[in-house]
């Protein structure tokens, strides 16, 4: 299964830039947080496949959802036999609708819990904001979770798929890492990835 991954920003690549057949091939579309309903619309629409998403911090200010897309905040989501689990937002740095603190954030995972135990584990995490010490930085705005890196630990999913952390914040943040069994990957712009 060929995955598009996006965060963040709207890549001018399959926007500005769009020819027909660029997103034939992709079987999934999943976005981590901070997109415009629009641009995911415009995806949705140009691609033969479904689009996933999860909210980021910024999110809070779009007024609908993006038509024709799949919220899976807050849901483990199964699509041709892959089970991928969605909590967005981010560390909580100031008053917002999608920024959670540890314990908000743990007692979202706890909620999601049964349905994971039910599904026997899942393949694919996604989220807005990173691991902590994983990619994320000490500063509250950009801290990652503590309790995504138990999940991780513990379910050992194929794929983390995180946004966040914009790639240009600096040269040294790297767009896949390892994790021990799990590829972390940063959608900042975008990724594709094979599952």
């Amino acid at each position: 299964m060929k995955i598009l991954a996006v965060a963040d920003i709207e890549s001018k690549f399959f926007y500005d830039f769009y020819i027909p057949g660029k997103l034939d091939g992709f079987d999934l579309i999943i976005a981590c947080g901070d997109l415009k309903a629009e641009y995911l619309e415009f995806l949705v629409t140009m691609a033969d496949c479904p689009l996933l998403y999860i909210h980021g911090n910024h999110d809070e200010n779009q007024k609908e959802s993006p038509e024709g897309c799949i919220c899976i905040d807050d849901k483990l989501y199964v699509y041709n036999g892959v089970r991928i689990v969605g909590l967005g937002g981010s560390y909580r740095y100031r008053e917002g609708k999608y920024m959670y603190s540890e314990k908000q954030m743990k007692r979202r995972v706890r909620k999601i819990l049964p349905s994971i135990f039910r599904h026997r584990g899942f393949d694919i995490l996604v989220t807005h904001a990173p691991a902590r010490h994983i990619n994320d930085f000490d500063t509250l705005p950009h801290r990652g979770f503590d309790c995504f890196n138990k999940l991780i630990e513990r379910y050992k999913p194929k794929f983390f798929l995180h946004g966040h952390i914009h790639r240009n914040y600096g040269t040294a943040i790297p767009q896949k890492t390892e994790h021990g069994k799990t590829t972390v990957v940063n959608a900042y712009n975008y990724c594709v990835i094979e599952i």
